[in-house]
């Protein structure tokens, strides 16, 4: 076969070959994708690499030529020699991927100065160079003819890598001198293909690579001097097609196929999916409502509704704790019985579970704050509580009782600088609290002089 005929019987397979993954690919799309619009599907929210399947094994064959388009080259004619490869790749994302080649084969070409069969271009009339290749490629898919459907099924992609290309260059019929051993030289494969989908696992990979090889030597010539140009021997071609297995299970996709505007259009219009930003936004607006409601004070009178005891007080009234008037009496002129002696700094008593002052307690009081403001004194309300309820919410209370003696004092006059507040809760009982009689006197705030 010569040349003429073998080159129309490679251009012709490779037109059907790739007719076949075209047809195979759209009976594929027909069967197992449809367009946005037909139907909706289950929403998944993207949620990293572990969703899919990302690795992949590749073989391929074809043929190689020390011809590349648009190029000087070392040959002004080209033999047709068989080349084979292997790729092992991890797809990282809907675009990129790292992929592991190998290439291997043979490279041939003839170099006739002036196109006959006796003349030569550098001493030799043909080459012929067995080859290795290995490479870290980057792969960008940076096309579909389907990214209007739910998953891609045909991807255009570039590559490009380095690595280290193990070749041994053989002369044919040259007066220079041949090599015995093989020329271990960097190598940057640039490539572009596309990819046909056959199933969710299985693919048709179809394209074309060029090497560029460090060295010069590649075609053959061992010596380099200045009448050589070094750059029309360091690059070759590689045009391939092959079979790429995706491993992984079933019931996961292969990511190079899914299509992320798809993904997305699920996403925003799922129902479910809106079904449960609308319940979030209720409860943030639950959540929200919640606060204001803390903060909420309807009567105004400084103690929040949900800890107001005493709801709407009348306006400008002076309140304890639980937001409950303090009532302060009234002198009785018309009094003829005998005066209440009260005993200042005595022991103030609670009802259960309350910080409200109870009306037997204004005496003393009263007592009290008239001394303090006539020995300008200061005092230390220390406030207690039974062991009725959790430690916590009795110091809440210790705390709230002594605060009600507090404001009492301070709206008869003392000087609230003068008045300073503690609350132990139930620790330091003066009577049993196993007993109702020891749990009444314990509810108490005392005075530290």
């Amino acid at each position: 076969m010569n040349y003429s005929t073998l080159k129309k019987t490679v251009v012709l397979s490779f037109v059907s070959l790739m007719a076949v993954g075209v047809a195979s690919a759209q009976d594929t799309a027909k069967m197992k994708t449809m367009k946005m619009s037909d139907t909706a599907t289950t929403a998944k929210v993207f949620g990293g690499l572990g969703q899919y399947n990302t690795l992949s094994l590749g073989i391929n064959a074809g043929v190689t030529s020390g011809l590349v388009p648009f190029m000087s080259n070392a040959s002004n004619h080209t033999k047709l020699s068989l080349g084979y490869g292997a790729t092992l790749r991890d797809q990282l994302s809907h675009f990129f991927s790292l992929q592991l080649d190998y290439y291997g084969g043979k490279v041939k070409g003839e170099s006739q100065a002036d196109g006959s069969a006796t003349a030569t271009k550098f001493g030799y009339s043909s080459y012929e160079t067995s080859f290795n290749q290995f490479s870290l490629s980057g792969v960008v898919n940076f096309g579909s003819v389907s990214f209007l459907h739910r998953a891609n099924a045909v991807n255009f992609y570039g590559s490009a890598g380095v690595g280290l290309d193990l070749y041994k260059p053989k002369l044919v019929d040259g007066a220079a001198t041949g090599y015995t051993n093989t020329v271990k030289e960097l190598a940057a494969p640039v490539g572009v293909g596309v990819k046909f989908k056959l199933s969710d696992a299985l693919a048709l990979n179809v394209g074309y690579t060029v090497t560029f090889i460090q060295g010069y030597n590649f075609t053959g010539y061992k010596t380099y001097s200045d009448a050589i140009d070094r750059s029309t021997m360091s690059h070759y071609s590689y045009t391939y097609g092959g079979l790429e297995y995706t491993f992984g299970p079933k019931s996961k996709p292969n990511l190079e196929w899914v299509n992320p505007i798809a993904m997305m259009y699920d996403e925003l219009y799922d129902a479910a999916l809106r079904q449960e930003v609308e319940a979030l936004k209720g409860r943030v607006t639950n959540v929200e409502t919640a606060v204001n409601d803390l903060k909420k004070d309807s009567d105004g009178d400084g103690v929040a509704d949900q800890f107001d005891k005493c709801p709407n007080t009348p306006a400008g009234s002076v309140v304890d704790g639980s937001g409950c008037p303090i009532v302060f009496p009234k002198p009785d002129t018309t009094a003829k019985t005998a005066a209440v002696v009260a005993t200042p700094y005595s022991n103030i008593q609670f009802e259960f579970d309350s910080s409200v002052l109870k009306t037997s307690s204004y005496p003393v009081l009263d007592a009290t704050s008239a001394d303090l403001r006539a020995s300008s004194s200061s005092v230390t309300l220390n406030g207690y509580a039974s062991s009725e309820g959790t430690a916590a919410h009795n110091l809440r209370l210790s705390k709230d009782r002594a605060n009600s003696v507090k404001t009492y004092l301070v709206n008869s006059g003392v000087d609230a600088k003068r008045v300073k507040v503690k609350g132990f809760g139930e620790t330091h009982p003066i009577a049993d609290n196993s007993t109702e009689e020891g749990r009444v006197a314990n509810r108490r705030v005392e005075f530290k002089k």
